[in-house]
């Protein structure tokens, strides 16, 4: 499969991507909401990992934008994040409208879950 991780950490960017291609996938990585919309629009991706927090625009802002975008709209996405409260998790999903959450540190184990459902 073929993913996109967008995340302004260049570490946490390289270690997820890391964790993918250790499982066998295409990745191709973004540090900027502005470059994933270019990327997403014109790729063809199974899924998008998604930070929230970003500096020029955060995951669910993002999201809204994708979901708003008829071409964009059903792009599978995960946020990423180091927020990890029951609370913040449910707005992620329910609210913000992300397909899955994970909480970083991601574990191989807790990505192999999550890619099962993709």
């Amino acid at each position: 499969m073929r993913f996109l991780v967008v995340d302004d950490s260049s570490v946490d960017r390289h270690l997820m991507a890391s964790l993918l291609e250790e499982l066998g996938h295409q990745v191709e990585a973004c540090p900027t909401t502005e470059g994933a919309l270019d990327k997403i629009s014109t790729g063809n991706y199974e899924a998008v990992f998604l930070d929230i927090v970003m500096p020029e625009q955060d995951g669910y802002k993002f999201l809204r934008e994708l979901r708003s975008n008829q071409k964009t709209a059903k792009q599978h996405v995960i946020f990423c994040s180091s927020k990890k409260t029951p609370i913040e998790v449910d707005y992620g999903i329910k609210r913000a409208g992300a397909n899955d959450y994970l909480v970083k540190p991601v574990t191989r184990e807790t990505l192999t879950q999550v890619l099962e459902k993709v």
